[in-house]
């Protein structure tokens, strides 16, 4: 019986009923289901729901459970505490498994094929239990600033696992120092490659510029539940993250996008974290200073009054295009963000990016 008392403090990863105990203490005994009905008072049936759980075991049962088999009250109770509340753990568990975007994951690599997928998401997250990735996700949930309406929000935890793994990549990368003024410095450099056509060309450069002024840039493609296009962290002190889907495959969506991303980074304190999702009734007060930020960047206020005469004539947004600096199709995408064209009006200026292309980029 002492065996059965020490149990009561073991810490199953499984949910191990009071009735495998019995069951086994019986097998030992050589004692029938019947004999243990008699010994407890009950019927044979009752006798089997409380070997298979489907009865609690309660105080007048912990009691007699104690008479026939020698163990205390209190050790029946216990067991039937923790059993039960590694039933709710096992639910946690399943409901939280459900909740990630499991195929995905294994889809892009981030995770591998396993048996043990609970583990393997804890490790992945680098969090030792799901209370631990509640109190840290919850809390970065909190910062969240949306550019989308809530009504077309992404789920928590599929945006976290997107975000978790900006950060596995981004610590792979080498960065100097985070120089705010030095990203500054960078940023006619960076809008110089809006003109170039090939991904190829441009995501390299761009990640080697902003390695400079310690600022990781990260591409990968959002999992299902995940609408982010941007996101923007600091790892540390020293290493800032911007993370970027190309959700929208055109380089007027990913240009605004990456200088929406540098905005916050100059604009906005280290400690808050940006997930921002499709452009829409933009409210919040940050949110508005990236977009300001950016669109200034890419197309300054002082050509305004040029950019506002364009009439949709194909020579002139390349003209103007070739005076700002940027390519055509992030012309368009402005004229079409101030409403001065339609949203499809013109679009066959935008430059459009192959899926897969920019998926094999996001592994280097």
């Amino acid at each position: 019986m002492k065996r059965m008392e020490r149990m009561n403090n073991f810490q199953p990863n499984w949910a191990s009923k009071p009735g495998d105990t019995i069951a086994d203490v019986l097998k030992e005994r050589r004692w029938s289901i019947n004999s243990f009905a008699e010994r407890i008072g009950c019927s044979k049936d009752i006798a089997s729901d409380i070997i298979s759980g489907s009865i609690s075991i309660d105080t007048g049962i912990a009691k007699k459970l104690e008479k026939a088999l020698g163990a205390s009250a209190a050790f029946w109770i216990n067991r039937e505490n923790q059993f039960r509340k590694d039933l709710s753990r096992i639910d946690v568990e399943k409901a939280w498994l459900k909740d990630l975007p499991i195929n995905d994951m294994i889809q892009y690599g981030w995770i591998p094929r396993t048996n043990n997928l609970l583990e393997t998401c804890l490790r992945f997250f680098q969090v030792p239990d799901i209370e631990a990735w509640n109190e840290k996700y919850n809390a970065l949930v909190g910062e969240y600033s949306f550019r989308a309406s809530q009504a077309y929000s992404s789920s928590k935890s599929a945006v976290a696992t997107w975000l978790r793994q900006g950060e596995i990549k981004s610590s792979a990368s080498t960065n100097t120092k985070w120089n705010k003024q030095s990203f500054i410095d960078s940023l006619d450099n960076i809008k110089a490659l809006t003109r170039k056509k090939d991904p190829k060309d441009f995501i390299p450069n761009l990640k080697n510029i902003c390695a400079e002024s310690g600022v990781s840039v990260v591409i990968l493609p959002t999992p299902s539940g995940c609408r982010a296009s941007g996101a923007t962290k600091f790892i540390n002190e020293e290493k800032a993250l911007i993370l970027l889907s190309f959700r929208y495959l055109s380089d007027d969506q990913f240009w605004f996008t990456f200088f929406h991303e540098a905005g916050h980074l100059v604009l906005h304190e280290q400690r808050e974290v940006f997930i921002d999702e499709d452009a829409g009734d933009v409210k919040d007060q940050k949110e508005v200073e990236a977009n300001s930020f950016a669109g200034e960047v890419l197309i300054p206020h002082t050509l305004h009054t040029q950019l506002f005469k364009i009439r949709g004539n194909h020579k002139d947004i390349i003209r103007f295009a070739m005076q700002a600096g940027v390519s055509p199709g992030i012309v368009v995408g402005q004229l079409q963000h101030h409403g001065h064209f339609k949203p499809s009006y013109m679009n066959s200026l935008k430059r459009r990016f192959d899926k897969e292309e920019i998926t094999s980029l996001s592994d280097n």
